[in-house]
């Protein structure tokens, strides 16, 4: 496709242009049946170009995204592959669906697959989790106490919700109360229940709302690093449009433990653009929700916020004093993003940053991806405690870093892969439209650079329910992309 055709469709409105899904499939130049070819295909050649021949026994911990894409990567990336991979998890889910799927959009049955189907025969698998990194001794130990060497180590433990640190709620309450979490799911077990609790609470939002009353709607965001950051206002525009097409509505409340709708000002000013197609949306910025009343339908948040102190004449300026503040507020429906860390074994281990903002997160290196003081471990995903990066298009990009440092690092040479901070969020802000936020260490970075960014485009809406998934599946979980 030429650029000057590729522009014009781009620019298409949705109005313009309606797709079904076989052409949605046909625009993006790519279906399932053609990603697993080029996957079946492709794997060999590569291989043969790129394998190098190194020794070392490499284990990966995790069963997630990130863990897949370096150990497809490695393994194609050495002659003679030594691989471990520990995982509990035999299902795989494709975990930016979730949002789709409490849109109404996708199923249970689109999300998961056989995590079989991405490690290869030769790959030991240990279906376990492990309790405690020991990096001083090179050894890992599992749940099941079995000890684990290694010579090289892929950390891919990914994020843990904390439903529990809010008083009041357990995960048990999720789905009840008016209460729902797009996030909650069960790797383990392979079940994506967030998804389809938070369609059945749009519903039902919809149906208070038409029976004339005017639900009390909350959306949280907590005060720590959550996976994919744009997700909590991705359920706020989704489910304020799932009334707004059957001429209802609600009053909407975004309460963030953040100062603004997004960290670049492009993006942000977009965000409340949008947010005035929905007339009833509050912001209630620096508020962190710390307990629920579930019989109450009671919400408390701790409030932050400056006051202005004395004045002093040698700055010239007012003194600015921290002040905190209990706020509660009632709701009727109420949809939680809990508190997130990295994993226990990984916060507890000489393995975390140690101090600071990031303490308890993976300690690598924010463009090698090699951890600061063991060199011989690498992050990759979620858990690195690095600025940015905690998305499934950032493990894309962490993936190939990952892979060609490690191997340098086998080969004793300089570790030449860079990670830029590359992060997306295809911000939901209606069906049919997304803004498509693409952004690293240094700023706004559009794959498009003749399209404006902050602007919602129905192409991106296309990409992402069609195009995303078969990718994700055939390219991606393969290191081919």
């Amino acid at each position: 496709m030429e650029t000057k055709d590729l522009k014009e469709l781009l620019n298409k409105k949705e109005s313009d242009v309606m797709l079904s899904r076989r052409d949605a499939l046909k625009l993006m130049g790519i279906s399932p049946i053609a990603a697993g070819v080029l996957a079946s295909t492709s794997s060999s050649s590569i291989a043969s170009a790129e394998a190098a021949d190194v020794t070392g026994k490499v284990v990966i911990v995790g069963g997630g995204a990130g863990a897949i894409m370096a150990l497809a990567r490695l393994h194609r990336g050495i002659s003679t592959p030594d691989i471990t991979i520990i995982a509990p998890n035999e299902i795989h889910l494709y975990q930016p669906g979730q949002v789709f799927q409490a849109a109404g959009l996708y199923v249970h049955d689109d999300l998961v697959k056989e995590n079989r189907d991405f490690i290869p025969d030769d790959v030991n698998w240990i279906k376990d989790e492990v309790e405690t990194f020991d990096p001083d001794k090179n050894v890992v130990v599992t749940r099941g106490g079995e000890s684990i060497a290694y010579d090289y180590l892929v950390v891919a433990t990914g994020i843990d919700y904390h439903y529990d640190s809010i008083r009041g709620l357990s995960e048990a309450d999720i789905g009840t109360h008016g209460i729902s979490s797009v996030y909650l799911n069960n790797l383990e077990k392979g079940t994506t229940d967030g998804g389809s609790i938070t369609w059945d609470w749009f519903n039902a939002v919809k149906q208070a709302s038409s029976t004339g009353a005017n639900p009390r709607v909350i959306y949280t965001q907590p005060n720590t690093p959550i996976k994919c950051g744009g997700a909590p206002q991705k359920i706020l525009y989704l489910s304020a449009d799932h009334l707004k097409k059957a001429g209802l509505s609600a009053q909407y409340t975004f309460a963030t433990a953040g100062g603004k709708l997004f960290g670049l000002k492009p993006i942000a000013d977009s965000l409340e653009k949008v947010q005035k197609r929905y007339d009833t949306i509050t912001n209630k910025f620096k508020h962190n929700l710390i307990a629920i009343d579930k019989t109450a339908k009671i919400a408390t948040f701790e409030h932050t916020f400056e006051i202005k102190g004395a004045y002093d004449e040698d700055l010239g300026e007012y003194d600015m004093i921290d002040k905190r503040e209990l706020v509660e507020m009632e709701y009727d429906f109420i949809h939680i993003v809990p508190p997130m860390s990295a994993a226990k074994a990984v916060a507890d281990s000489p393995l975390g940053w140690q101090k600071g903002s990031a303490k308890g997160w993976l300690e690598v290196d924010r463009e090698t991806l090699q951890h600061r003081r063991y060199k011989n471990v690498f992050g990759i995903g979620d858990v690195c405690g690095i600025p940015m990066g905690k998305t499934g298009g950032s493990a894309r990009h962490h993936g190939p870093v990952v892979a060609k440092n490690l191997i340098a690092q086998m080969q004793n040479k300089t570790l030449e892969e860079k990670f830029d901070g590359y992060t997306v969020c295809p911000l939901k802000v209606g069906y049919g439209e997304i803004v498509m936020a693409e952004f690293n260490y240094d700023g706004l970075a559009p794959s498009f650079s003749f399209l404006a960014p902050e602007e919602p485009r129905w192409i991106w809406w296309a990409f992402d329910l069609y195009m995303l998934k078969p990718m994700y599946w055939y390219l991606m979980m393969r290191g081919l992309m």
